[in-house]
C-alpha cells in the first residue's frame, strides 16, 4: 500500500471522529455538516489558499439559507411558487454577486452552503431555526479548517516522518 494511501485513512481515521465526538459537546448538533465542507474543501485540491474564499462561500449559504427562510413565509404567493421565486432571486444574485469578488468568494461553496442550511433548517422553517444558523456555521469552518485543511497538513506531516 502506498504511504499516501496509508497516511490519509489514518488522517481521515482520527480527525473526522474527534469532531463527531466533541461537537455535541461544543453544542452542535450538526456536526456531520463538517464532512460535507471538507469534501468540498478537498475537491477544490485541498489548495489552503482558498481556504478562505471557501469559508467566506460557505458562510454566505448558510444566511442565504435563513435569509430565504424568513422571506418564503411573506410572500403572497402558493408554497411551491414562493419556494420558486425566493430561489430564483436568491440563485441568481448569488451568482452574480460572487462574480463582483471571485477572489474572496468560492461560489460553489455559497451555493453548498445554501443547501445545506436549507436541508437542515427547511423542515422547521424560520421558527424552528434557532441556533442551528450559528451551529451550522460552526461545522462548516471545522470541515474547512479542521478536517479538511487538517487532514491534509497531518498527512503530510506523516509522510514528511517517514
Amino acid at each position: 500500500m502506498k504511504k499516501e494511501t496509508w497516511t490519509l485513512a489514518l488522517g481521515i481515521a482520527l480527525l473526522p471522529p474527534i469532531w463527531a465526538v466533541l461537537a455535541p459537546h461544543l453544542g452542535v448538533e450538526t456536526g456531520a455538516v463538517a464532512l460535507i465542507c471538507a469534501g468540498l474543501y478537498v475537491a477544490n485540491g485541498n489548495k489552503a489558499g482558498d481556504g478562505v474564499r471557501i469559508s467566506v462561500g460557505f458562510l454566505l449559504g448558510d444566511l442565504w439559507a435563513y435569509l430565504a427562510l424568513a422571506v418564503m413565509p411573506h410572500l403572497p404567493l402558493s408554497a411551491g411558487a414562493g419556494l420558486f421565486v425566493t430561489l430564483f432571486v436568491l440563485g441568481g444574485l448569488a451568482v452574480m454577486l460572487s462574480s463582483f469578488c471571485p477572489q474572496f468568494i468560492y461560489l460553489p461553496s455559497w451555493l453548498c452552503g445554501w443547501a445545506i442550511g436549507l436541508t437542515i433548517m427547511g423542515p422547521g422553517g424560520i421558527a424552528g431555526a434557532g441556533t442551528y444558523p450559528l451551529q451550522i456555521a460552526a461545522a462548516m469552518m471545522a470541515g474547512v479548517w479542521y478536517v479538511g485543511w487538517g487532514v491534509d497538513k497531518f498527512q503530510k506531516w506523516l509522510i514528511s516522518r517517514n
